[in-house]
């Protein structure tokens, strides 16, 4: 997916709504997610000046969180995650059956799944239309929704405990952005943008400090 300059200004004010209507987000398959703090608040650390990424307590906090789903829910398998100082890039796989553990490469800065790894979930599927799911599965919306929710209850505590910077009005932003994943090119491209952004965070548009923000093009359709 390439964003203009006109879609990346829109985007760095507010995600927009990209979800399909009529498209069933329990479906099998991998979406990619992205979510971002409020008012682009950077709580979760800093990256230096050579593109190193230094997670403090909070976003470590975070990290688990994101990781947890997978417990709470046992379609869910988490996939390549990296934690920035206000956002979260993460792929979510919603399986056909109950996955199993595997290990990750890279995760002192990203989380990035080995490639050829095989999934329960498929992609490449088409519009299914929206129904109450009868298996169990949970929607994206589902495992998204429990991730802020336990983040900012955790976040909250960690404020009065540790003296963690607060927040004005909730930690994340309403909505959040997803990309449905359709094909194993595309799912390799999304990856590597995961495992990169560190190194981009300094043309990122979720940066409030950055050089040239609309300077970096996000290509991973």
């Amino acid at each position: 997916m390439a964003f203009g300059r006109r879609e990346q200004r829109q985007a760095g004010r507010h995600r927009r709504l990209v979800r399909l209507a009529e498209y069933d987000y329990s479906q099998t398959g991998a979406y990619f997610v992205t979510v971002c703090t409020q008012d682009q608040a950077c709580l979760f650390g800093v990256v230096t000046e050579d593109g190193a990424l230094c997670r403090n307590d909070a976003g470590q906090m975070v990290v688990a969180q994101w990781e947890a789903p997978a417990d709470r829910f046992p379609w869910v398998e988490i996939d390549a995650l990296v934690v920035m100082p206000n956002h979260v890039h993460g792929i979510v796989w919603i399986c056909d059956g109950k996955p199993t553990p595997r290990a990750n490469a890279n995760r002192a800065t990203t989380r990035v799944a080995p490639t050829g790894v095989q999934h329960g979930g498929a992609l490449g599927a088409g519009l299914v239309p929206a129904r109450p799911n009868q298996d169990g599965r949970p929607a994206l919306g589902d495992v998204v929704g429990a991730f802020k929710s336990v983040t900012t209850v955790a976040y909250t505590r960690g404020v009065k405990a540790s003296g963690w910077p607060g927040f004005r009005g909730r930690l994340w932003q309403r909505n959040y952005y997803e990309h449905i994943i359709r094909d194993d090119e595309s799912l390799g491209r999304i990856r590597q943008y995961i495992q990169d952004n560190p190194a981009r965070w300094v043309f990122d548009r979720e940066n409030p400090q950055a050089v040239r923000p609309n300077a970096a093009k996000e290509r991973f359709q």
